[in-house]
């Protein structure tokens, strides 16, 4: 057996170890650039592909897939790197889910985050900037499921790669699944584990340099822990507070725990660098989130409610105040006091029965009666106004004269003829039921005469002022 390196990249290094009796040829892909393809060499002149690094990115670079080679079972996966340092395997991967049309950032295995599904050649929580001058290419048959990208702009060669704490670099966004911490489902986010209960909303991990108290300290040996396997330690311990890399190469942990940071000195020049727990947000109380959605909305309703109660009051003062003044119209007329029987609308029926009294109508119930002194309603036309036929609610027809603004009788024959037929109310007279005074309309109604009147008969259609 031989051994040989590869110098692949600068400070990247391939280690091979092959039988004597194999050749390898490794070179760069003329069909992909960027993609380093190691081959097999057969006496008979074929190649075998052993290895090529568009199957195993740590960047995403155009033509480059996420999916699975149906074929070979291999799954195309964007896939951090432990730390800066060590470059193995970390916590998140960048995953294409052909079912959804998504993409899916897991930690650990577990979904803490997804893109929404692809719509008009966008992601839903993929910022809008990183997304600019991306064209997507998706594959769907027997072959393979897969997702690409490729630039719009030849000049420019767009990248997608994982930091260590899982925050994704889109080109000029960045898709930041580090604040997914499994309870909030925002941005993408998605829910895998319940706030704990010494956690609040809101609360970080935030990056600091710091001369630590080791007093009160805790460690993870394991060179197996990145940052995120840190981070999530911390968070699902109440005495943590905060945490940093334990070994050169930022493997390992070290915990700080029961306010041990209260005796940190903050510094910007020289320290440790640590990842402290503080509030961003203004709630502390767990599930305080929930509780003030429903305070909120408790308050809107009630101020809601009053409002439209100070709408409702104020517009029935308006509307009493305006049939308290048409009523003091009416009775400061001459001789009124006879016309004693002026009541609602709700009463006119009761009216009617009552003999001569007079009632006070409603201008929408003499707009409703007369189809809204439509002209086929149009009985004729005298010196006081039109004269319109209606037709009451209880079936009764009657006559409505309407005094004409451009009349020169006025306001006074209104007055004149309401006192005259209050006083001169006889069966064998036209019968006056009442009167309607709204802002400037003054409107007499009477007894509709099927007949027509006496003056049609002796006069002719000459005369046909009633």
């Amino acid at each position: 057996m031989k051994l040989m390196v590869l110098k692949l990249l600068a400070f990247v290094f391939l280690w091979l170890w092959w039988s004597t009796c194999i050749h390898v040829k490794a070179e760069n892909d003329r069909l992909k650039p960027g993609n380093f393809v190691l081959q097999q060499l057969h006496p008979n002149g074929t190649n075998t592909l052993l290895w090529q690094s568009f199957d195993y990115p740590s960047t995403l670079i155009p033509t480059m897939k996420l999916g699975v080679n149906h074929k070979t079972g291999h799954q195309w996966v964007l896939v951090s790197s432990l730390t800066d340092l060590v470059l193995n395997p970390g916590a998140f991967s960048l995953e294409w889910e052909p079912k959804g049309q998504e993409l899916v950032i897991r930690r650990r295995g577990k979904v803490c985050w997804q893109s929404g599904k692809l719509r008009n050649n966008r992601f839903e929580y993929i910022p809008e900037e990183a997304q600019r001058m991306l064209k997507y290419t998706i594959v769907s048959n027997g072959d393979e499921d897969s997702f690409s990208f490729n630039s719009t702009n030849d000049k420019l060669t767009p990248r997608w790669s994982f930091s260590r704490s899982g925050r994704l670099s889109c080109n000029e966004g960045y898709v930041k699944a580090d604040l997914c911490y499994g309870y909030n489902n925002t941005g993408g986010c998605q829910r895998w584990q319940d706030l704990p209960k010494c956690r609040n909303p809101g609360d970080l991990f935030v990056k600091k340099t710091l001369f630590p108290d080791y007093e009160n300290v805790t460690f993870e040996m394991n060179p197996a822990f990145g940052y995120s396997d840190c981070e999530a330690s911390c968070w699902s311990n109440c005495s943590c507070d905060g945490f940093s890399a334990l070994w050169v190469n930022e493997t390992g942990c070290t915990f700080y725990h029961w306010n041990s940071s209260k005796n940190f000195v903050d510094t910007s020049v020289a320290g440790v660098e640590l990842y402290m727990l503080e509030n961003t947000g203004n709630i502390t109380p767990h599930n305080g989130t929930k509780r003030w959605i429903w305070l909120s909305a408790v308050i809107a309703t009630t101020l809601l409610i009053i409002f439209l109660s100070i709408l409702c009051l104020l517009k029935k003062r308006k509307y009493l105040g305006q049939e308290k003044k048409r009523k003091e119209m009416v009775m400061k007329m001459p001789h009124s006091t006879i016309c004693d029987g002026l009541s609602s609308i709700e009463d006119f029926g009761n009216v009617f029965k009552k003999g001569h009294e007079l009632n006070v109508f409603d201008y929408t119930l003499v707009m409703m009666a007369t189809n809204g002194f439509s002209s086929e309603n149009k009985l004729g036309q005298g010196g006081f106004g039109p004269v319109y036929k209606g037709i009451l609610p209880t079936g009764q027809e009657v006559a409505v004269k309407r005094l004409s603004k451009t009349s020169t009788q006025g306001i006074m024959e209104f007055k004149n003829e309401l006192t005259l037929i209050c006083e001169l109310q006889h069966m064998n007279l036209v019968q006056l039921l009442g009167c309607c005074i709204h802002e400037e309309e003054k409107i007499l109604i009477y007894e509709y005469m099927p007949n027509k009147s006496l003056d049609f008969y002796l006069f002719g259609e000459e005369c046909v002022t009633v």
